[in-house]
């Protein structure tokens, strides 16, 4: 009998959370049901998704920026429908097919400079060891550096370049030559390369973790001071990547010349997971120098055809909705809506990024009063704040956003590129409600813990039970790709972080 995903989905509906905690990550489970994220989420459409009981969630989070066109866009859905219809011969691996270069072609176009040269893989963990590789192989050098803060992906190799300890304790030796450098700071980078033995800096030109920037000038001499000591420059666009900062690459708002490119999120069109190295004939030559060194770097579904379908339909669609302009300018948007209520609340200090990157600092108020509670709070737990702002977006209005990092009152925003000034409106209102509550009393810090008591009770298994599922909602209110509202949304963590979920009630239906 084949297997009818409608009917698994039916008859086993409400057991998510149990299987996990029996087969799959049961501390995520518990997590989640401490937070009161424990939904069961049926459908996703545009910028929201919808769970079994039709409630409906604004998705600022956009599975880590992965949905750039929010979820289930009709074009990428009718194109990998036909490429699935057309039998293609996928992966004969010795072959080569036309899709990958169609691609390939496609994204080279993009890059300017020397990039004419790209290899497949399948996230943005794999596209960083890659670059690793190609890094040494190119220059015959050990040293990679690193910026501090920052996040590249949890594989051995791209663990080993991350800012943060929390990931790495208890894994033992990661990969050796690897050193940490200061974001922006130009003097510690000169001094690191003038050593003579680094093959590469790799750095993402907005760190996710925190939404860092570093200064115009400060790229502008990091790469040539790269230049100078023969050391590439390797930017990591897995998140910055395809339009979210109002670029199609972020580097494009210094007008660098990397010498390698790292994407993947977003090319996938939130179907086929995809990474890809773009790079240069020489580093790429050094690689694949001979004809018995044609396999040398390889990966068993890196050019599936599939992948490559859902990355040229996302590519078209970015071309034929004006995507990356409109990022520019919701994130605009965004920047002006945003900037009176950082006037209005002591404890908002800035909005900062780019396009649809968007961090919103927090911090300790100027008067006395605010300033007590505030640190209060901080002594319960650092960076509490950031959390006390998640956890009320989520349960009062249905936002899903994340907390940028641990140990930091920084909430990241990473609003699919399709929203459009309805979302916006909802989320600055949103905002506007919880900061003035934040501002006003005790009354935030008590909705947060019996939040907690509610999760608490759940995951002990007391908690609400669950409701028949009778299918996805379609009720035409979802997101039809051109930023029209209707909902609201939750919030997660970045890699890590948590953040919160329950029924909404000032949410609109």
């Amino acid at each position: 009998m084949p297997f009818d995903v409608a009917e698994s989905l039916r008859a086993r509906h409400g057991e998510n959370y149990e299987l996990h905690d029996r087969h799959l990550n049961h501390q995520l489970a518990r997590v989640l049901k401490t937070i009161g994220f424990d939904r069961f989420y049926v459908r996703g459409e545009g910028s929201y998704l919808f769970d079994a009981e039709g409630q409906r969630y604004l998705d600022f989070l956009s599975g880590f920026g992965v949905y750039a066109l929010g979820r289930s866009h009709p074009a990428l859905k009718a194109a990998l429908h036909q490429a699935i219809d057309l039998d293609l011969p996928n992966m004969v691996q010795m072959d080569c097919a036309l899709l990958p270069g169609l691609l390939a072609e496609q994204l080279v176009q993009r890059c300017g400079g020397d990039i004419n040269r790209v290899f497949f893989c399948n996230s943005g963990a794999e596209a960083i060891e890659s670059a690793i590789k190609f890094s040494r192989q190119a220059t015959r050098r050990p040293r990679i550096l690193f910026a501090e803060h920052a996040f590249h992906g949890l594989s051995t190799g791209a663990l080993a370049l991350n800012g943060g300890t929390e990931f790495r304790e208890g894994f033992g030796e990661l990969l050796p030559g690897c050193s940490p450098v200061p974001f922006g700071d130009i003097a510690a980078l000169r001094q690191e390369l003038r050593q003579g033995d680094v093959a590469a800096l790799i750095v993402e030109p907005i760190q996710g973790k925190g939404v860092y920037m570093a200064s115009p000038e400060y790229w502008k001499e990091a790469q040539e001071l790269c230049r100078q000591h023969k050391t590439l420059l390797v930017l990591d666009e897995v998140q910055t990547g395809l339009g979210r900062t109002g670029k199609f690459f972020c580097f494009e708002h210094w007008d660098l010349e990397p010498d390698i490119i790292t994407i993947s999120k977003a090319l996938s069109g939130g179907y086929v997971p995809i990474g890809a190295v773009l790079t240069t004939d020489r580093v790429f030559s050094s690689v694949y120098s001979s004809l018995e060194k044609a396999l040398k770097h390889s990966t068993t579904f890196g050019r599936n055809q599939l992948a490559m379908v859902a990355g040229l339909a996302t590519l078209a669609t970015f071309d034929d909705e004006g995507i990356v302009e409109r990022a520019r300018v919701n994130g605009a948007a965004f920047e002006v809506a945003l900037e009176p209520l950082v006037e209005r609340y002591e404890m908002f200090h800035e909005v900062r990024g780019k396009g649809l990157m968007i961090g919103l600092q927090f911090g300790p108020p100027t008067s006395k009063g605010l300033r007590r509670r505030f640190n209060a709070l901080e002594r319960l737990r650092p960076a509490i704040f950031s959390q006390m702002m998640v956890v009320p977006l989520y349960h009062r209005h249905r936002i899903l956003t994340q907390v940028a990092a641990d140990n930091v009152n920084i909430v990241k925003l990473l609003p699919p590129l399709i929203c459009g000034q309805p979302e916006i409106d909802y989320f600055v209102n949103a905002l506007d409600d919880v900061l003035k509550d934040a501002h006003d009393g005790s009354g935030l810090l008590l909705e947060f813990g019996r939040t907690m008591a509610k999760g608490a009770l759940r995951r002990s298994g007391k908690g609400r039970p669950d409701t028949p599922y009778e299918g996805p909602p379609h009720n035409g209110n979802g997101s039809n790709g051109n930023g029209s509202p209707n909902g609201t949304a939750p919030t997660f963590g970045s890699h890590g972080q948590t953040a919160a979920g329950a029924p909404a009630h000032h949410a609109p239906t």
